[in-house]
C-alpha cells in the first residue's frame, strides 16, 4: 500500500491541508501510484505523538504500507533528531519515501544520507529565522517601539459614526466594543478634536 502523509500546523489551517491533499493526488495519479492509504494530522510537527503519523507508523511495523508520499519532509518531522530517526527506521525496513515538493526519493543508505543532510539544513534555518526574529524584537524595544498584538479598533471605524449623530455608547454598542475601547482608540490615533461633535469633544 502507498501511505500518503499530511500535516498543518493547527486546526485553523484547512485551506492549507487541502492545497497538499491536492498536489499529493496529482503526483500519485501522475506516477501510476495506487492502493492510497491517507493519514492526516492538524498538529504542530515538533512532536511526532500525532493521531495519524501513530497510524503510520503502526501501519509499517505491521508491514502494510512499502511507500510513503508527503509533501516535503519536515511534514513528517520538524526535529532533526526525530526525523533522521523516523527516515533511517523506515528506509531498513525498504519503506520508500517521495517528497514530492522537493522532488526527491529516498531509499537505502544514500536516501539516509540525504535526508540527514535536508533535515539538518531545515533545523538550521528555523534557528536562523528564530535569531532574526529575536534580534528584531531586541532592536524595537531599544528603539522604544512597544510591542504586542494589533488593536482591533480605529477611528476610521468610529468617526463616520460620531459624525453621523450617534452617541459614543451607541458607537460602541453598534460595535460591540466598551465605551472606554471608543475612546483608546480615538486618542491612540490623535484624532483632531475639531472634526468631532461636541459631546465628543467633552467626552475626551
Amino acid at each position: 500500500m502507498v501511505a500518503v502523509y499530511c500535516r498543518v500546523s493547527t486546526f485553523d489551517q484547512e485551506k492549507g491541508l487541502k492545497s497538499q491533499e491536492k498536489a499529493l493526488k496529482e503526483y500519485c495519479n501522475n506516477h501510476g501510484l495506487t492502493n492510497l492509504l491517507w493519514y492526516r494530522d492538524k498538529i504542530t510537527g515538533s512532536t511526532t505523538n500525532r493521531t495519524a503519523f501513530n497510524k503510520l507508523q503502526s501501519d509499517i511495523f505491521d508491514g502494510k504500507v512499502g511507500t510513503v508520499v508527503c509533501w516535503k519532509l519536515d511534514r513528517l518531522s520538524r526535529s532533526l533528531k526525530d526525523g533522521i530517526n523516523i527516515l533511517t527506521d523506515w528506509l531498513e525496513k525498504d519503506v520508500r519515501v517521495i517528497a514530492i515538493a522537493q522532488q526527491l526519493d529516498f531509499s537505502g543508505a544514500v536516501g539516509q544520507l540525504i535526508a540527514s543532510v535536508l533535515f539538518a539544513v531545515a533545523a538550521m534555518e528555523r534557528e536562523n529565522l528564530r535569531e532574526n526574529t529575536k534580534r528584531g524584537m531586541a532592536a524595537a524595544k531599544a528603539k522604544g517601539v512597544k510591542l504586542g498584538k494589533r488593536p482591533k479598533l480605529f477611528a476610521k471605524d468610529i468617526v463616520p459614526l460620531l459624525q453621523n449623530g450617534l452617541s459614543i455608547g451607541e458607537v460602541a454598542e453598534k460595535l460591540n466594543k466598551t465605551r472606554q475601547a471608543v475612546y483608546n482608540a480615538l486618542k491612540r490615533e490623535a484624532i483632531d478634536l475639531n472634526t468631532l461633535p461636541e459631546a465628543l469633544k467633552l467626552a475626551v
